[in-house]
């Protein structure tokens, strides 16, 4: 069977929760747009991905926001939809024609949202305003400022604008004030270093617990001890006892029971996930989500292919991978407070060794943002087929979580 890929980018609003996500054909784990007519290219995102349920998988249940051209839209490609799971992105549209006004007019009386992209400001788009729920600005090409004016225009039909290609958090805050709802580009995976900054006593508990549950064998005295710190940590770990126990009931004494019933497998989900989960802010939920599926992915290549061999390693590399982002601090220093394998730190800090190849396979086969992805999978023996297979169930592990 063929496998198109799918290049994923959150796009978020002003509070840094993720609205949605754009998905990008792909026709090899290079990650770059192939060259093909784009009509083609959006068929095969729909017919290759979306019948096999494989969209709103990879859209965490987010609005999948998907381009569409003329043709695409003229056969009526985005009824396959439900018309609350999708934005219909215009591409390819040099002015607004009498008959492209016909087709947005045509989705808006449906219920659809249509976003239009490639905008330059231009009066000529203005006819579209009434049937639009969105407009996209590359701020790249278009200078931000430059949009005011437009602000009027579109302010009696509720626009909403999203800005492509930011790449700094003081981007985001400064497109903010100018008057932008969404942001779309990879500035949540770079972290704001804080000169003098140190972790709060509960962020470092957090990171020791994480790192506790990958040690051989587990200690369960020490991992009760951490949680019994948190009152949150003991009240999810109890409940997380009793989803499990099926018929007799089960009387826990204390939390080194209550640790070592679970057993390991169940206890370093619950652990890693929990601890996670509170080191996340608004900020971060996205790269939280992340290094989720991160993680799930890199656990699952390294059991099928040469990188077996770092296989114990990827599951907690991959949750670490945006540590830095989450914590606003080097990943050097983060790495000091926990004891961690040499081959982690070295694929953490500097995607080196193995374990370094297979992180940044991962990462950039999930966010689209590489060259040489093909050379990596080649080289150890992964098969296309199954790196989407495990890329859809990453996605809907991570979502099945609720973070």
């Amino acid at each position: 069977m063929q496998i198109s890929y799918i290049a994923r980018q959150a796009i978020l609003d002003r509070n840094h929760q993720t609205v949605g996500y754009e998905l990008l054909f792909r026709d090899s784990p290079e990650n770059k747009f192939p060259e093909i007519d784009q009509d083609i290219a959006s068929s095969k995102l729909i017919i290759q991905n979306h019948f096999q349920g494989d969209i709103q998988s990879v859209s965490l249940g987010k609005l999948a926001f998907i381009n569409f051209t003329e043709k695409c839209l003229i056969n009526k490609y985005p009824l396959m939809f439900d018309k609350a799971s999708i934005v219909i992105e215009l591409v390819g549209h040099q002015s607004a024609s009498d008959r492209l006004l016909k087709i947005v007019k045509y989705y808006h009386d449906k219920g659809y949202k249509v976003a239009l992209t490639e905008y330059d400001l231009d009066e000529k788009w203005d006819v579209l305003f009434p049937y639009i729920a969105m407009i996209k600005i590359d701020i790249e090409i278009t200078n931000a400022k430059r949009i005011r004016p437009v602000l009027d225009r579109i302010k009696p039909f509720n626009i909403k604008l999203i800005a492509e290609k930011v790449e700094t958090n003081y981007q985001l805050q400064s497109l903010a004030e100018v008057g932008f709802n969404y942001y779309q580009g990879f500035f949540y995976h770079e972290p704001e270093i804080i000169e003098g900054q140190t972790l709060a006593p509960i962020k470092s508990q957090m990171l020791h617990l994480i790192s506790e549950t990958f040690n051989k064998p587990l200690d369960f005295d020490h991992i009760a001890e951490i949680i019994g710190h948190d009152v949150n940590l003991t009240l999810g770990l109890l409940k997380l006892v009793n989803n499990v126990a099926t018929g007799a009931r089960v009387e826990i004494t204390s939390l080194k029971q209550a640790a070592a019933y679970l057993g390991e497998d169940k206890l370093k989900q619950f652990v890693t996930i929990l601890a996670l989960s509170k080191l996340t802010t608004n900020k971060t939920s996205e790269v939280s989500r992340q290094s989720l599926i991160t993680a799930k992915l890199m656990a699952a290549l390294a059991t099928e292919s040469a990188f077996i061999e770092v296989s114990d390693f990827a599951f907690i590399t991959g949750l670490l991978s945006a540590i830095e982002v989450i914590l606003s601090r080097p990943m050097d220093e983060i790495l000091k407070t926990m004891p961690l394998a040499k081959p982690i730190v070295d694929a953490l800090v500097n995607h080196s060794g193995l374990l370094g190849e297979l992180l940044d396979l991962t990462i950039n086969y999930i966010t689209g943002n590489g060259e040489n992805i093909q050379q990596l999978t080649d080289l150890y023996g992964l098969d296309a087929n199954f790196i989407h297979k495990e890329f859809v169930h990453a996605s809907n592990w991570c979502k099945s979580l609720g973070i």
